[in-house]
């Protein structure tokens, strides 16, 4: 959902507006770009325990009944308990998750900090249920002192978003979970896509214009589900109260379907990235249209109802014009990265953790007397 605050304080200027609007379009790009250049990496792995979530088309047809049962859910939850001590649980949850996808997401970029003598010991949190050969892992946790500096600094962040619920630690949360999960939800081909975008579109279109519900529960809801932004930055600083805010799903959903998209022309194998380019400007057309459609009616959108037929018929008409539909809609992202890519049997949270902790995590896909780890959802 894009829209103004629910709640808003001071009343926003043009300039702010333009403000808000465009820096959530520019956060709302960059864990798509970098979440996409990601996943290429994340498909070409060939380290089993490396592997992404696969998402097949049943998945994405019954990805939009479950989403909708979730928020539904949600719904009737602070309809009939405090909303205080649901947020203060919610808080909690979100806190830790946000803490391991905010040290996933920065692991990379920190580890070119660290000098060549940097003394490097590994670590392993072992829980196991059992013993003999009914033994099963619970947790493996391989873990070094690399991926402890990360934790450290993302705990930072961690403990000023449970304190303050600052905007800024919201939306470090936030574009922590959208990379991740751009980077590690795979989809297996463009049809999966397009029955994923399809069912998410009439999703977010029947929650929004059909029910309060979904206006409810975001204004209810204080988890970093969300990117805001202030659109009085310029009157009140950093003590501003009046946002603008963009859904996470807003952004993972079509991240992943670009992500396949940049896959797909690497698989062409002629040096361009034509579909990524282009079904990344679809993005930002839909984006910009959500805008402007909602600054007319002066009404929150589903943002879905513009980026889906964007995402999915700016790339359809160049196959088209390029004669290459065939090739699109026979492209098997699965195939490129290992035979047995693991199936996506649960809806699992938009996050990450440290790079070895995924890896230690997803080491019991490989093993078949190992039972996978389960993680809630949050979207």
């Amino acid at each position: 959902r894009a829209g103004p605050d629910p709640s808003p304080g001071t009343p926003a200027t043009p300039e702010g507006m333009a403000l808000a609007y465009g820096s959530l379009v520019l956060m709302a790009l960059l864990p798509i770009f970098f979440g996409a250049l990601r996943s290429v990496s994340c498909a070409k792995s060939k380290n089993s325990s490396e592997m992404p979530e696969t998402i097949t088309s049943r998945d994405a047809a019954r990805f939009p009944i479950v989403a909708s049962c979730t928020l539904l859910g949600l719904y009737l939850f602070f309809k009939i308990f405090s909303q205080e001590y649901i947020n203060l649980l919610l808080s909690m949850y979100f806190f830790v998750l946000g803490i391991l996808a905010l040290s996933h997401t920065i692991s990379p970029m920190m580890n070119r900090f660290f000098p060549a003598n940097f003394p490097n010991k590994q670590y392993q949190l072992l829980f196991t249920q059992g013993s003999g050969e009914s033994k099963e892992e619970i947790v493996n946790y391989e873990f070094d002192t690399k991926d402890l500096v990360c934790l450290a600094l993302s705990s930072v962040v961690g403990v000023w978003y449970l304190l303050r619920k600052h905007w800024i630690a919201n939306n470090l949360f936030g574009l922590a979970f959208s990379l991740n999960g751009v980077e590690l939800l795979h989809l297996n081909n463009v049809s999966t896509g397009c029955i994923l975008l399809g069912g998410l579109f009439i999703y977010d279109v029947f929650w929004v214009f059909g029910t309060n519900v979904m206006v409810t529960v975001a204004k209810s809801f204080e988890a970093p589900i969300k990117l805001v932004f202030p659109q009085d930055l310029l009157e009140k600083g950093l003590e501003a109260d009046n946002f603008a805010m963009l859904g996470l799903g807003d952004i993972v959903i079509p991240g992943i379907f670009i992500a396949l998209l940049l896959r797909f022309d690497i698989s062409l194998k002629k040096n361009t990235h034509t579909y990524f380019y282009t079904s990344f400007v679809a993005y930002i057309f839909g984006l910009g249209l959500t805008i402007f459609i909602m600054h007319i009616f002066k009404h929150a959108q589903p943002a879905l109802l513009y980026l889906v037929p964007a995402c999915i018929g700016f790339p359809l008409l160049v196959a088209l014009a390029k004669g290459e539909v065939t090739e699109m809609f026979s492209y098997e992202s699965s195939a490129e990265i290992l035979p047995h890519t693991p199936r996506l049997t649960h809806f699992p949270t938009v996050s990450g953790s440290p790079a070895s902790l995924a890896d230690s995590m997803q080491q019991k896909l490989s093993c078949p007397r190992r039972r996978r780890q389960q993680s809630p959802s949050a979207m």
